[in-house]
């Protein structure tokens, strides 16, 4: 069987929807699992996060199977219905479901009687992405407070900035320009929100990435927080080879040794999700010992500088991220996000829980 395993850990999960608990004590906390919840697996994510107050995520069929196995929470479709005909399937499962644009406010007309479908009302506040702009907004939020047939209604945002210097000040001011910000039940912060700016809270707060153990500040790891990373990447070194001054490795030469070097080949690739792009210096964890990546990442192999760890050779263990390695880091080294990394894990990858 080859060496390579994810290793997920949902006493991590548990600890770190434990620290959005602790940095928002009085919101209540709707747990972002979509993506196959950031690769974790979604079902697996959700049992861990069971205490969460709601979840969120985009598939109506993964909504759905939540329900089916007996998940009881509010649970939040963040793209909303894409067609009028899932409007009964959202009803017969008690969905709530995020209105962004009129065509969806208006097909809510269509609802049946005595339905009552929760409703996020999401603003573009300066995102530029989804959300009524907020000209649009009062006339939506008329209409849905007319409509009898809609039961609650949450005002949502998403915030631009909350990870970088420019922070939330300016759409938090547009925000409040709104009726209703005052009286509606209001979802604003995400995880950089929950952890920098106390003042977005709300009555709902949307962790997404910090759940999992991740930052979502560029310059910042977990740790910093005290999250513990929820998935961690490991293979083994399959084969070593020993560079003479000059010889060149892998694919296009692109690593040539300038002395004599051990080169341990691990068994991990592009493949199974780890970045192609992670240049020669990469972080990589070797029998406990941090060292580097050497040269280009294959499909199903990469390597690894064994030149100052005598003692390590076939068999060794290797963490790729996760435990000792942080994953912002490698996905720093690759001109990418933590986020990207955690959700591209390939389908081939073993999965175990712990």
């Amino acid at each position: 069987m080859r060496p390579l395993v994810a290793t997920i850990d949902s006493a991590a999960l548990k600890h770190n929807l434990a620290i959005v608990r602790r940095h928002a004590p009085r919101s209540r906390v709707l747990a972002v699992i979509k993506a196959n919840a950031y690769g974790h697996g979604l079902m697996r994510a959700a049992a861990a996060l069971s205490e969460a107050d709601g979840f969120a995520l985009l598939e109506l069929e993964d909504a759905v199977r939540l329900r089916e196995a007996g998940f009881r929470q509010r649970i939040v479709l963040l793209e909303g219905f894409f067609d009028p005909g899932e409007l009964p399937v959202l009803l017969k499962h008690g969905l709530a479901t995020v209105v962004h644009n009129m065509e969806q406010v208006a097909a809510l007309d269509a609802l049946p009687d005595g339905a009552k479908l929760d409703v996020l009302l999401k603003v573009n506040s300066g995102m530029n992405r989804l959300g009524l702009a907020p000209s649009e907004y009062p006339h939506a939020l008329e209409r849905l407070q007319r409509n009898t047939r809609v039961g609650g209604i949450t005002l949502m945002t998403h915030f631009a900035n909350a990870d970088e210097a420019r922070g939330v000040a300016w759409q938090i001011e547009r925000m409040q320009r709104l009726p209703g910000y005052d009286s509606l039940p209001r979802t604003l912060a995400n995880s950089a929100a929950i952890l920098r700016y106390p003042e977005t809270h709300g009555d709902w707060v949307r962790p997404g990435i910090m759940l999992y153990g991740c930052s979502p500040f560029p310059e910042g790891a977990g740790g910093d927080d005290g999250l513990k990373p929820a998935m961690t990447l490991e293979s083994s070194i399959i084969a070593v080879q020993e560079l003479k001054p000059g010889d060149a490795l892998g694919y296009g030469s692109s690593f040539r040794a300038e002395r004599g070097m051990r080169v341990g080949v691990v068994a991990c690739g592009y493949a199974d999700g780890y970045p192609r792009h992670a240049p020669t210096g990469t972080p990589v964890m070797v029998a406990g010992r941090m060292t580097r990546t050497l040269g280009r990442v294959s499909m199903d192999m990469l390597c690894a500088d064994l030149t100052a760890m005598q003692k390590a050779g076939v068999g060794s263990r290797v963490i790729l991220w996760g435990e000792g390695v942080p994953v912002e880091r490698v996905a720093e080294a690759a001109g990418t996000v933590g986020y990207q990394l955690l959700s591209a894990l390939a389908p081939r990858v073993r999965i175990v829980e712990r």
